[in-house]
């Protein structure tokens, strides 16, 4: 039967779970708070730069292909992708850095390059990987975190062992050299753990990494967004920006709508992709299915400061992706999880898009985007920001050796506060709710509310999790239990 479906937010959830509940025949808006659609996955544009303000990785080609193959269609339809090679830059010290390229094969001998053997330990971690890739898509990813049966299957329960050892103690087992055990636990900080609380079973992420590549799509991650809107649209959805949520609308413990600038927007059904904590705040204090308290006790993924920043001139000595691992790993994870504070020395992560893509900078500059992953809820203040963006500047000047600072034409900032200014998001988070043992599959957030009949959710915050192909399927996995109810 027909219904009307109002859809909170507009990011890679409410896109995909729009899209699948038109394709059904039903009436879907979606609602917007902000001026363009994406939620996260915006774009900033200044003075012929082009950025992406969230999500910058595009990993796991395979469920973008998944999605659009749904729907009659395939990505290429909506945007180009180049495989990049390297995928990605490490740097450990000044001149000291390790590219992993864009074939098992290159990177084989990048590890030989550092620790004889290891090519040979590598190939049999990346066929362990592989294998738990297959069955993480195959059979776990799309079941919709019910019931703690949809975990077990023949082949999960031969991998029992790898849900509770740690994605840090597999790789230290086989790996002795610092470099490449840095190297093979980064791909997990996607899952927004530390790489000692995630499940060995999520080293599925090194298959997803090494095996399946990273990718540009042209004109960077917001390609995507554009290419799902053409979609929704084309499927009858209808996107409505500049329409902040006040409310959600119940009677008899029922969801019958939105309201919007006072404005009341009736509908069979409410699905939100907003944030989850945020969503249920628009609820009276009795139909909220999670408490403060639930939400203070939960491990977060980090938030972030972010920089956008245009040079003068092209950058030597940098990737596209370029990650910077030349302090404590341990120390600076320990300031996000432990003991949250601002990291004394702050790993840090930029990339450079028009490397790759010459339409993302004016002709002879560079586009560049720093990150700097942080405890969510920290202090925010444009001192702490300007601070933190001359340690790390000073430091991708001397590990890359070369001078820039005299070439930055301008630079924007993004952080805590705008995380919650411009999302709603808990604690100003960026990635939602870490994969911890204790927060994965059944054990997140539902995508159904337990206490507003026709009230449902999709993100990072629930099923299957943090990381934008998650969000994709999240979005295909409400819609489903919707077309089940």
């Amino acid at each position: 039967m027909k219904k009307t479906i109002s859809v909170i937010g507009s990011g890679f959830s409410s896109l995909s779970a729009a899209c699948y509940l038109a394709k059904s025949g039903h009436e879907v808006h979606v609602y917007e708070k902000n001026s363009t659609p994406g939620g996260r996955a915006r774009q900033l544009k200044k003075e012929g730069f082009v950025f992406d303000i969230g999500p910058s990785w595009y990993w796991m080609p395979d469920v973008f292909e998944k999605f659009f193959g749904d729907f009659g269609k395939s990505v290429s339809d909506y945007y180009t992708l180049e495989r990049l090679d390297p995928g990605y830059q490490v740097y450990f010290g000044k001149g000291d850095s390790i590219m992993i390229g864009d074939s098992l094969e290159k990177i084989y001998a990048a590890f030989e390059t550092v620790e004889k053997g290891s090519s040979i330990k590598l190939k049999k971690f990346i066929a362990k990987a592989a294998d738990n890739y297959k069955i993480a898509i195959d059979e776990l990813v799309y079941r919709p975190g019910i019931s703690p049966l949809e975990l077990v299957t023949a082949d999960t329960v031969k991998k029992l062992g790898y849900f509770f050892s740690t994605v840090k103690k597999e790789v230290n087992r086989e790996f002795k050299n610092p470099k490449l055990a840095q190297i093979l636990q980064f791909p997990v900080l996607f899952l927004g753990a530390k790489p000692a609380d995630t499940p060995a079973f999520y080293n599925f992420m090194n298959f997803a990494d090494f095996g399946l590549g990273t990718w540009h799509p042209k004109d960077g991650m917001y390609s995507i967004v554009k290419g799902m809107v053409a979609l929704a649209e084309s499927l009858g959805v209808t996107i409505h920006v500049n329409q902040p949520v006040e409310e959600i609308l119940v009677e008899n413990k029922k969801a019958i709508g939105v309201k919007i600038n006072g404005e009341k927007k009736y509908s069979d059904l409410v699905l939100s992709g907003a944030d989850y904590h945020h969503t249920e705040r628009l609820l009276p204090e009795p139909l909220r299915a999670y408490s403060e308290t639930y939400w203070d006790k939960k491990t977060f993924a980090p938030s972030s400061l972010l920089f956008y920043i245009g040079l003068d001139k092209k950058v030597k000595n940098v990737s596209h992706h370029t990650l910077f691992f030349d302090v404590d790993f341990d120390v600076h994870a320990a300031t996000i999880y432990d003991t949250p504070q601002w990291p004394e020395e702050p790993l840090f992560y930029a990339n450079f898009p028009s490397i790759s893509d010459p339409d993302m900078a004016p002709e002879g500059k560079e586009a560049c985007f720093i990150l700097i992953p942080i405890a969510p809820g920290l202090e925010d203040t444009e001192a702490l920001r300007d601070h933190y963006f001359e340690i790390v500047f000073k430091r991708l000047e001397q590990l890359t050796d070369q001078s820039l600072k005299s070439n930055i034409l301008f630079k924007e900032s993004f952080c805590v506060n705008d995380f919650i200014s411009e999302y709603n998001s808990y604690k100003g988070n960026a990635y939602g709710m870490a994969n911890t043992l204790m927060q994965t599959a059944f054990l997140r957030p539902k995508l159904k509310s337990k206490k507003v009949k026709n009230l449902y959710f999709s993100g990072q915050l629930t099923v299957p999790g943090p990381g934008v192909p998650p969000a994709l399927i999240s979005g295909k996995l409400t819609a489903g239990l919707i077309e089940k109810s």
